[in-house]
């Protein structure tokens, strides 16, 4: 009977899977911006995925004779300085932008989540020390506190990754914190306590699944940002290094071609501010579906 039992589990819960698909589609096409961000999202991972496959050139290969092209079918976005594609350099560039995007986000939320999460059911001297450090990072402008931790760590793409990684934690650990103060005198985290249950248990059983939708909702906004401010780093000579492909060094690389071969700065731009305009559209969609009142309201 046990196994009969067990073995019927999956046939049952396929239709639940299949209504719950249906449902998120008809949520996505009833919000047409959201399913605009999730297209751009989809089609820039794909081509940082595929880029070897969808690069027509070598990113790296230099051709001084077919240097600064204009826009052609041999060369659809030109050339730059060194007659190296661009279109081939803003495929790959996709890989490193939405590399450096997930890893300062996934790293950052990481961090956060658990510090806030013993800050919030701890307390005391753990919790005061933990804000007292989100504080004294959150006083200074995320950007120029970058600036200074990726000038003192000396220029390279890691260490921009590690210098918003550092910047970035403090974010998450409060909207964590801030959710456990509000879930910790919940009745069913107060029943699993009067029954027995360990704090590692209430913490990582009880609390956290229940206080990590906004968690994913801010890291969705962050990839967006963190490409952003990555690539103005890398840009003023903080982040990536030539010769790799990456949005913001081409862009700082073509700045001072603007005037006569505007195509040079403009498409990683462009790259920029599409990839960034995705993940936030997305974000939005996504604090719609987790956020059971907002998803009410809208759903009216």
């Amino acid at each position: 009977m046990t196994e009969v039992a067990t073995q019927a589990r999956p046939a049952r819960s396929l239709p639940t899977v299949r209504r719950s698909g249906r449902l998120v589609g008809r949520w996505l096409l009833r919000r047409p911006l959201t399913l605009v961000g999730a297209v751009i999202v989809l089609v820039v991972s794909s081509a940082g995925l595929a880029a070897p496959l969808l690069a027509p050139y070598n990113p790296l290969a230099i051709d001084i004779v077919g240097r600064l092209q204009p826009l052609s079918r041999a060369h659809p976005f030109g050339t730059d300085h060194l007659g190296r594609d661009l279109l081939s350099r803003i495929i790959y560039g996709a890989r490193v932008s939405l590399g450096v995007g997930v890893t300062i986000a996934a790293l950052g939320a990481l961090t956060g989540t658990v510090l806030g999460l013993l800050a919030g059911y701890l307390g005391g001297k753990v919790d005061e020390t933990i804000m007292r450090i989100c504080d004294m990072f959150l006083a200074f402008p995320a950007l120029i506190l970058a600036m200074a931790l990726a000038a003192s760590l000396g220029p390279s793409l890691g260490n921009t990754m590690l210098a918003l990684v550092i910047i970035w934690w403090p974010w998450y650990a409060r909207i964590m914190r801030g959710q456990v103060l509000a879930l910790r005198e919940s009745e069913y985290v107060m029943a699993a306590r009067a029954l027995g249950a360990s704090t590692q248990r209430l913490m990582f059983r009880h609390l956290l699944p229940n206080a990590i939708p906004p968690i994913i909702v801010q890291a969705t906004l962050d990839i967006g940002n963190a490409i952003l401010i990555a690539s103005s780093l890398s840009f003023l000579g903080f982040g990536a290094q030539p010769p790799v492909p990456e949005w913001g060094a081409i862009t700082s690389e073509g700045r001072t071609f603007l005037r006569d071969y505007w195509w040079y700065p403009t498409f990683p731009g462009l790259a920029i501010m599409i990839t960034v305009m995705g993940f936030n559209l997305m974000g939005d969609g996504l604090r719609d579906l987790l956020d059971p009142r907002l998803r009410r309201q809208v759903g009216r």
